[in-house]
């Protein structure tokens, strides 16, 4: 197979913002607004999910519009785990946050003991392409459990909570630029940290002003960055500036680690 996702590139990075963003405000639409309350909004993604993997692992290579309604889906569904164990079963935060942070700990450590790589560089097989969607899922399980923490015990209010977030990644850049911090590495503590940020604009936007947001609502945010979304996904379509250039497909990557 040729490798089964998109380059890193800026491109990357702002889709995956949205896409986080839709995965919280479209969690409490279905769970709220519409009245489907958390079980039944969990079935339904983590059903719809599960036929996206379907197709997105019988593809042969990055398709965009199905990788990224794949990253869509799980990062609802990963927002989702996380609600269902703190609002329906009373777990603390604290605990959640640790549980999923050492899940994902596991995951690392047995993709790394099967494929000797963490590298997202080339995931051209079947079991290093199910390894990256588990470590996706929890990414965001993680990093929604770890932002309501954040946001309950700081009380920085949404925007402020977003600053901060930012300010973390952009210090991860930094440390990968400027100290040769690994790239791997650098690369999923960023993709951990882009869901609590995304989270927090979502509700910005969304929540009423008296709570501190914008009062767009969930509807208005859903389909506003649904929108954006999609024209970004199209654009990669027709101009391919996120496929992986033919020398890092074949062999093995220079940037594997």
């Amino acid at each position: 197979m040729l490798n089964k996702v998109p380059e890193v590139t800026l491109y990357f990075w702002v889709i995956k913002v949205l896409c986080t963003t839709v995965g919280e405000t479209a969690a409490d639409l279905l769970n709220d607004n519409l009245g489907m309350g958390l079980t039944n909004t969990t079935y339904l993604m983590g059903a719809l999910l599960v036929v996206t993997l379907f197709f997105q692992f019988r593809a042969r290579a990055y398709v965009p519009g199905l990788y990224w309604l794949t990253v869509v889906l799980i990062s609802v569904v990963g927002t989702l785990i996380s609600d269902n164990l703190t609002d329906n079963l009373g777990v603390p935060l604290q605990t959640t946050t640790v549980v999923f942070a050492v899940a994902l700990a596991v995951t690392f450590i047995a993709w790394y003991a099967s494929e000797r790589t963490l590298s997202i560089h080339s995931i051209r097989t079947t079991r290093r392409e199910a390894f990256y969607w588990l470590a996706i899922l929890f990414t965001f399980a993680l990093g929604t459990s770890a932002g309501d923490l954040t946001a309950e015990k700081l009380n920085l209010g949404y925007w402020l909570s977003a600053v901060v977030f930012a300010a973390l990644i952009a210090a991860v850049a930094l440390a990968h630029r400027t100290l040769d911090f690994n790239e791997v590495w650098s690369f999923w503590i960023a993709y951990v940290l882009t869901r609590p940020l995304g989270a927090s604009l979502g509700d910005y936007l969304s929540q009423p002003a008296a709570d501190g947001g914008l009062g767009l609502g969930t509807v208005g945010t859903s389909i506003l960055f649904l929108v954006l979304i999609l024209g970004l996904v199209v654009f990669l379509t027709r101009t391919r500036r996120d496929v992986a250039e033919e020398a890092g497909v074949v062999g093995v990557s220079p940037r594997e680690g």
